[in-house]
Parts: C-alpha cells; structure tokens; sequence
C-alpha cells in the first residue's frame, strides 16, 4: 500500500485524473492526502468535488481558504468574485450532496505511522501539533453544526492577526481558520501577514516563512496554499513538504509518496 500527499487540485480536474493514472493508484489498495482547495481557478472544480468524494475512505481531506469560501457561498451568501469557478457546484443537482460533505472534512490531519501532519496552509511554530489538532476541531465543530451559516458569515476578516489563548468565539475561530488555511509569513511574536502572496523575497520587514520558526522534533508537515514556493522550502527546521506547485496556473500537479518519499509531476495540460 502507497500513500499519496497530492498538492491544490484549483478545479484541475484532467490533471488529477491524469496523476492518479502516472501513479497506478488503486483505492482498494492506495491511499491519497489531499492538502486542499479541491476547488476554484481551474474549470474542473465540480469534477474535482465528485472525484474526490467518490473515493470515499481511499482518501483523507483538510479543507483550504477556497473550499471554505465555497461553504460560505452556499451556507452565508458570500459573493463570488469574477475568477471563481464555484457556479457550476453551486447549482448542480447534487450540489447538496457534495456540500454537507465537504463542511465535513477536518482542517488537519496526523498520521503518526507516517510520521506526518497534514493541514492546507501548514503548522505555526507556537501550536505544537496537539495544540493544532484540538484548536482544528473547534472549527470543525462550528462547520457541523446548526449554525455554521452564522460561523461562515463571520469568518472572513484578518482581524485578530494574532494568536492568543485568551481568544473567545468568532475572533477565536477566525485565527483558527487564518492560521491554519491562509498562513504564510508570520513574525516571531506569532503574527500573522496577509498581504504578501509571492515568493520568499515577498517577506514584510520583521516576518519570515511560518516553516523557518518551526520546531526540529515536528513530524514532516505536508500543506500547500504556496504556489509560488514551487515545492521548495529553503531555511526549514523541519522536514516542510510543499505540495502546490502550481497546476491552475499553467505549472504541474504533483504528488508526493510519503513511504518512499518518491515525488511524481503532471504538467497542466495545454488546453488549459
């Protein structure tokens, strides 16, 4: 048995049917970590959202910032922005369906066999991965619950920037959320940046990769969100596994054997 990181799918539905096929995987025998952001960019995401369910238990899910902003859309009437491809879920007939199973995904996932963790934006250096996991099921609960409408009609925002255990409901939640599916540079106090998306020359002054503060004794952190890192990590403390390399736009899909620690690239195709 194999098991498969595979970094944001975006909608890339041909390129994920692709993959699965470039490395023989089998559901009855394999099985794939999917970091998140199933959906949005690219024009397979109902595609993708059916895959993926369908494959049932063959693979785990952590929900990213675009599969949230999915959830808010159908449960609080959040507005799609011109370069969402979120439509065609949101008005196709299973559409119910695939949405009560996707709020049911968590926000990270541990495997301590694999010695790995798995969440969409990564693991901040003042969490250790107990702290995350606990702090993750507060979201999930929140998710699927009875007013996870209110909870998404709150959740944007990047206020709070900062994590503090004094924290209580929304603004609770939200730092939860940010950290754990928006992250990307965060400063030595803990906060968080939002603003730069690029490259690691992108750093604001007094921030740094969320991955250069963290601890040596961390499990391999698997995440993605980072597009522009293209699977590099350099200054890590710890094993970092960037999996976005980019497929949405126009760079590959890629999955990671987390065994044999054999990576495995499918170029966005042409058509795109």
């Amino acid at each position: 048995m194999s098991t498969y990181a595979i970094g944001d799918l975006q909608g890339c539905h041909a390129e994920f049917e692709a993959l699965l096929e470039r490395i023989a995987f089998e559901p009855r025998r394999d099985r794939l970590w999917l970091v998140g952001d199933l959906v949005n960019r690219g024009p397979g995401s109902l595609a993708c959202l059916r895959a993926v369910k369908a494959l049932g238990d063959s693979a785990r899910v952590v929900l990213g910032n675009h599969d949230l902003h999915l959830l808010a859309a159908a449960w609080a009437g959040a507005s799609l922005k011109r370069s969402d491809t979120l439509a065609p879920i949101l008005e196709a007939d299973d559409r119910d369906e695939l949405l009560d199973w996707l709020r049911r995904q968590p926000l990270l996932v541990r495997d301590d066999e694999l010695d790995a963790v798995m969440t969409h934006a990564g693991l901040p250096p003042h969490w250790s991965v107990t702290q995350a996991a606990e702090h993750a099921a507060e979201v999930e609960r929140a998710l699927r619950g009875e007013a996870v409408g209110d909870f998404l009609a709150a959740m944007y925002g990047n206020s709070p920037a900062r994590w503090t255990d004094e924290l209580e409901g929304i603004d609770r939640l939200r730092v939860i959320v940010n950290t754990l599916t928006r992250m990307r540079f965060i400063a030595a106090d803990g906060t968080l940046d939002f603003a730069a998306k690029e490259g690691l020359d992108s750093a604001p002054e007094g921030f740094a990769p969320w991955f250069t503060y963290a601890r040596d004794d961390d499990p391999r952190i698997v995440f993605g969100h980072w597009a522009a890192l293209q699977g590099a990590t350099p200054g890590a403390r710890v094993r970092a596994l960037a999996l976005d390399t980019g497929c949405v736009w126009g760079g590959a899909l890629t999955a990671l054997d987390l065994v044999s620690g054999e990576y495995h690239v499918e170029p966005a195709h042409a058509s795109r």
